[in-house]
């Protein structure tokens, strides 16, 4: 049975005074979920069948263990980004979304790179596996997604800016030589970027010259319990490339 909008907020709003732990809000014609930032307690959610595009609001249920995404409108998975800090996220339901794309194996090795505690994906259990070749064949997803019209789901989360590039790519520098400082490391050279073209200097903050930096700007603001995830992250990775090496021998 489907439920109105009224009822479903009713029902959410229910669910926090409450303290209820699940929330089932199938095929109700649900966009906004903005009620979910007063759900903080919240364990299960079901939204799926209905025609939610943000998932920016779920970043505040810190002991969701389930979510059920499927058959909605989610066209990007710069969408997980808000996924990414929910600590106890086991089961994610997100097929039959724009999302997807045409390639099932980089979804889903993309949603397990993201997001490596999942226990089960679309009601597929993952494997050691699939979370080892996902730190090869996933692609990181670093930036929240760009609240702008895209055609399919594999779009770029970087936005528009009106700085130039120089002035950005100074700024960036910036912030990664304190960071390195702070954590003790060898600065990053200015010089190695000062022959940089516009088109190059663009080029390499879009591509994988500044993941360094932004991991490293990241780790400052992590806890304990985020450090173990991505040091097991880390390991798994570097598995996966002396198993490549290997092969390639």
């Amino acid at each position: 049975m489907r439920l109105s909008r009224a009822a479903v907020l009713a029902q959410a709003k229910a669910a926090a005074l409450d303290g209820v732990r699940r929330l089932n809000c199938w095929g109700s014609h649900l966009t906004d979920i903005s009620i979910c930032r007063d759900l903080p307690n919240i364990e299960v959610i079901t939204f799926s069948v209905n025609g939610i595009s943000d998932l920016e609001p779920l970043h505040q249920c810190q002991n969701l263990s389930e979510l059920y995404l499927r058959r909605n409108n989610i066209r990007s998975l710069d969408e997980l980004f808000y996924l990414k800090t929910l600590p106890r996220l086991r089961v994610l339901w997100l097929a039959e979304n724009p999302c997807c794309g045409p390639d099932p194996h980089r979804y889903r090795m993309t949603v397990l790179r993201n997001l490596p505690c999942l226990q089960k994906l679309d009601n597929q259990a993952v494997t050691e596996e699939e979370l080892s070749q996902a730190l090869v064949d996933g692609v990181e997803i670093t930036a929240p997604p760009a609240r702008s019209p895209v055609e399919n789901g594999w779009s770029s989360a970087a936005g528009a800016t009106t700085e130039p590039q120089s002035q950005l790519l100074s700024c960036c520098l910036e912030d990664t030589s304190k960071t390195q400082e702070e954590l003790d490391m060898k600065l990053v050279p200015r010089d190695k970027y000062s022959s940089f073209s516009t088109q190059e200097t663009d080029c390499s903050c879009k591509k994988s010259n500044n993941v360094l930096d932004a991991v490293l700007l990241l780790m400052k603001d992590l806890d304990a319990e985020e450090l173990e995830i991505i040091q097991q992250t880390v390991a798994r990775r570097l598995q996966a490339l002396q198993k490549k090496e290997l092969q390639e021998e």
